[in-house]
């Protein structure tokens, strides 16, 4: 986050005072920005003497959503991308803490530098710079949900992504439909005003009329007829179209991804790599760029915040984790799990799905060897890989970003997933083996 614009938003959302310490490590020092999803200060970090924002939303609800989510948001390491460090809850609400991003975000380089708008040479530039961050972030199965100018940070290195819409997924719905009628936001795209799905377009959509609002000096308005050529005769006809087509109100008419908005930019740039929330074991059992997509679409496809593919050890009957995305993604990947331990090992042994609703109260759920991992999950669908109707390993779905938990529904369609799995795996010339299995002894002559 950044500290350009000291207190500036609706003060009646910052109610920290400064010296206030949080979680026993954080202090409070002067606000930063605040909107209608929450306030952001400055704080110092105790342990580290760092300074940092703290993002506090004051809803004391729905904590699982949140903790699955911001514990997703910590994983992304991008240098477009602002770092999450840490996020904890206590009686006044919930709390993002992130790297403090020094510099000035983009709606206030347009109200210092705007003739009304940037150059058009500028604008493009800062719009590509967010395609970097959010190619990224979307290649995690994460979306943003409020790209606009004041998240997006010009500093020393160029531009910054910060301030993950994390607190949208935490309204109420009652409070959601009373936001409708207040008025309509500048930068949101339309299913998400409306409480519908949300996805990658939306961003695209949410980018577009921050470049429309840089290159033209105001923001856009909804389903308006008036054409960017109009306002900016300057903006090539490729630009023009990209940002008109960013702007469609129906995602399935927008421009369907970040890459193919970059792509309309133009200006070919060498793309800064990110950490992937994509890990495996060396030399996995499978092409490892087909089972690390495996557990990353399955994680986007089920909505979970982890996904991991374990395979049996022949030699040894125990499972080993393969590949993972997501929470816990480093801890989980080469663990062995012992025959018939844990709700992967009752599923080996019934070669049957399982979902559990409440995996802390499950009498097979491996808290121990969760609690190693870093991550113990709130719910979790397992469902078996199978072939020639034995089982080989086992699928694992891990909380709903949604807040949500796992049902009979989701383990039936996971196991169809589970199913197309295995045939991939085997139609690309490497079917899953028994992992150790030994080889034959050659006979001595």
């Amino acid at each position: 986050m950044t500290e350009n614009r000291p207190g500036s938003g609706d003060q009646s959302r910052f109610v920290l005072p400064e010296d206030l310490t949080l979680a026993d490590r954080y202090v409070v020092g002067a606000p930063i920005s605040s909107g209608a999803m929450g306030a952001v200060y400055r704080a110092r970090d105790t342990s580290t003497g760092a300074a940092v924002a703290v993002k506090h939303v004051q809803n004391t609800t729905h904590a699982e959503r949140f903790d699955v989510e911001a514990r997703l948001l910590s994983l992304l390491r991008h240098p477009r991308v602002v770092e999450v460090l840490d996020h904890f809850s206590d009686e006044r609400g919930k709390y993002l803490v992130m790297e403090l991003v020094e510099g000035i975000d983009l709606h206030g380089v347009l109200a210092r530098d705007g003739s009304p708008g940037l150059s058009l040479e500028q604008a493009v530039e800062y719009a590509r710079q967010a395609c970097e961050a959010l190619a990224y972030v979307h290649d995690q199965q994460i979306v943003h949900r409020d790209v606009k100018p004041h998240n997006l940070i010009l500093g020393e290195s160029g531009v910054v992504l910060v301030d993950f819409g994390i607190a949208r997924l935490l309204a109420d719905e009652e409070e959601e439909e009373g936001t409708v009628g207040v008025g309509t936001p500048k930068y949101m795209a339309p299913e998400v005003f409306a409480g519908g799905a949300v996805s990658p377009r939306s961003d695209v959509f949410s980018l577009a009329a921050t470049l429309w609002t840089l290159i033209v000096g105001k923001p856009p308005v909804y389903a308006s007829p008036t054409k960017l050529q109009e306002l900016a005769p300057e903006v090539p006809p490729e630009i023009a179209e990209a940002v008109q087509t960013g702007l469609e109100m129906i995602p399935e008419r927008r421009v369907a991804s970040i890459a193919a908005f970059a792509r309309a930019l133009g200006g070919q740039r060498q793309q800064t790599i990110g950490g992937s929330l994509t890990l495996s074991v060396e030399g996995p059992a499978a092409h490892r760029a087909l089972i690390e997509g495996i557990v990353r679409t399955a994680a986007g496809v089920f909505g979970a915040s982890a996904s991991s593919i374990a395979l049996l050890d022949a030699n040894t009957g125990e499972l080993v984790y393969q590949s993972a995305w997501g929470a816990g993604a480093r801890e989980i990947v080469g663990v062995r799990l012992p025959p018939g331990q844990g709700l992967a090992g009752s599923v080996i042994e019934d070669a049957q799905p399982l979902a559990v609703s409440d995996c802390r109260t499950a009498p097979r759920f491996a808290a121990r060897i969760a609690a190693g991992t870093g991550h113990v999950p709130y719910t979790m669908v397992v469902v078996p890989l199978m072939r020639h109707s034995k089982p080989i390993g086992v699928l694992s779905l891990l909380d709903r970003r949604d807040g949500g938990h796992y049902g009979p529904e989701d383990a039936e369609r996971a196991v169809l997933f589970a199913e197309l799995a295995v045939s991939a795996i085997e139609a690309s010339g490497r079917a899953m083996p028994s992992l150790g299995a030994r080889q034959p002894q050659a006979s001595a002559v």
